[in-house]
């Protein structure tokens, strides 16, 4: 474990952030919404440097690249203080396009930033006390999740910032600078990164990837 420890810092220390969003235009990221016809421009748009997600109909917006090891940091506000909706930030996304991909979220649903889910096969391990059960809806299968430890987000329309590090099957969450969430055995496959569009208006900008070996 000390080992584990002491390689992510060096990964860190030598490994360099690149920007996802240019806070100009949406230039490397694709959308896919569950709606047919429906296009990217229709659900997500840019204004003042800030990425703006009408929430609805459902889908995500996602990275034209695809990582495997990296921390990810980013921050959201909802668009509308008087109603928080639902939104994530997708990890590893793979397989078929769906309106709820193969992945792992992160979710950023008011009051439940924080949480990680697993879904379409996707797995993840959890702590017996905060375990999520496996269950089937409409738009898919949640493999498996993990509680959040603590909420650390903030009053509905303020910044939030969320720091996500991917390693191997490992997975942790930071926001507001304290640590909310963290598991093994996560499914190791190289994926996209992505933003869910789930209801209600939301920000995000300043987001990077730093790449882990």
């Amino acid at each position: 474990m000390k080992k584990l420890a002491l390689l992510l810092l060096l990964s860190l220390a030598t490994a360099h952030a690149e920007d996802l969003f240019n806070g100009k235009d949406l230039k490397g990221w694709t959308a896919f919404s569950s709606k047919e016809g429906v296009k990217l421009e229709d659900v997500w748009s840019v204004k003042e440097g800030v990425i703006v997600c009408k929430g609805d109909p459902i889908g995500w917006l996602a990275t034209e690249k695809s990582y495997t090891n990296y921390k990810l940091t980013a921050e959201w506000r909802w668009g509308d203080p008087q109603k928080p909706g639902n939104s994530g930030f997708f990890q590893r996304i793979n397989d078929t396009p769906s309106a709820l991909p193969r992945c792992i979220e992160c979710q950023l649903k008011h009051e439940s930033a924080g949480d990680l889910m697993g879904f379409q096969g996707m797995t993840i391990s959890s702590d017996a006390a905060r375990a999520m059960k496996p269950k089937k809806f409409a738009l898919g299968e949640l493999t498996g999740g993990v509680k959040k430890m603590t909420m650390a987000e903030k009053k509905a329309g303020e910044w939030n910032r969320a720091e996500i590090t991917v390693q191997g099957d490992k997975i942790s969450v930071v926001i507001n600078g304290q640590k909310v969430n963290e598991s093994t055995g996560v499914t190791v496959v190289a994926g996209r990164i992505g933003l869910q569009a789930e209801g209600g208006e939301i920000h995000f900008r300043n987001i990077s990837v730093t790449p882990l070996d």
